[in-house]
């Protein structure tokens, strides 16, 4: 059905063009984490809180290994991990699709990937 063929083929381009913004924007988090963290990479100054933020209770050593509110830096992180797992899947999610070897398939996902690089 040629129908279906043109959709499955439309699907795969914005797969991929997905997979290249998701791909730019783990990059911009990057980016944003960088300028998170704190000059000095000390573990104090990686678990005290930025400005602004509530610290964890003063005093207890066992309070201090487990901070009541995170770093900046630590939610740019989980922010980028999610971007990794959605970035994985919809790579292979597409490098199955183009391993039906259909040429048009594969023409999709190209420039899809290119649509989605030069966006």
């Amino acid at each position: 059905c040629p129908a279906g063929m043109a959709l499955s083929v439309l699907v795969i381009l914005l797969l991929s063009v997905l997979y290249e913004a998701v791909k730019m924007g783990k990059a911009v988090l990057l980016r944003r984490a960088l300028l998170a963290l704190p000059r000095s990479l000390s573990q104090e100054a990686l678990t005290q809180p930025q400005e602004g933020d509530s610290g964890p209770a003063q005093g207890s050593p066992s309070l201090m290994a487990f901070p009541i509110s995170f770093p900046r830096w630590f939610w740019f992180h989980v922010g980028q991990t999610l971007f990794h797992v959605v970035q994985v899947v919809l790579g292979y999610m597409v490098m199955l699709a183009v391993m039906s070897y259909n040429a048009w398939i594969f023409l999709g996902a190209i420039a899809g990937s290119t649509l989605g690089y030069f966006v």
